[in-house]
């Protein structure tokens, strides 16, 4: 599980690279979306993975990598939407908007550091189509969620799906770097 823990921490670098030289471009102005928009903005990346995968083909040249960067950057983005008061400001500044990004990145890989314990990493013996589903199972679990105002009766809430995309996608993004070196 070491090697699982440092690749983690490779693709999450990418992840927060991409974060912060967008928050440099564009400051936090994504803390205008609701929870239910940056849903929204995970469903369209996710459906994106799942079309070309079913199509064996895409005519936009945006690699796939880059949508599950996406995925895991919006996931983050809908937990830290979470963990702020609705008074919190829109615009975070460069330092605050990172360490919310690492406090809930670190959140998400000890999640994933305690499943792939009890589960053995079964995740490497699966195909990067199967993440791909059980992400977008994710994103229809939280759209129910918010449609039930976050109400539920014995499910797991929004964070912990969030959480849940997040490391799917860095999962998908470890197998893609792997079949990429191979």
């Amino acid at each position: 599980m070491e090697k699982t823990s440092q690749q983690f921490n490779q693709q999450i670098e990418k992840c927060r690279s991409l974060y912060h030289k967008k928050t440099k471009d564009y400051g936090t102005a994504w803390r205008i979306l609701r929870p239910s928009s940056l849903t929204d903005q995970l469903l369209i990346k996710a459906n994106r993975i799942r079309t070309i995968e079913e199509q064996g083909q895409q005519k936009v040249d945006d690699p796939i990598d880059g949508e599950f960067i996406g995925l895991v950057n919006y996931s983050l983005m809908a937990l830290i939407q979470l963990e702020l008061p609705a008074e919190a400001p829109v615009e975070l500044g460069e330092t605050d908007a990172l360490s919310y990004f690492d406090k809930q990145a670190a959140h998400c890989k000890a999640l994933m550091e305690a499943k792939n314990h009890d589960y053995g990493e079964v995740w490497r013996d699966m195909r990067i189509s199967s993440l791909t589903d059980l992400i977008l199972q994710k994103l229809y679990r939280i759209k129910q969620i918010e449609d039930n105002e976050g109400a539920t009766l014995v499910s797991e809430g929004l964070d912990a799906n969030y959480s849940d995309i997040v490391n799917y996608s860095i999962f998908a993004l470890i197998k893609l770097d792997e079949q990429e070196k191979a």
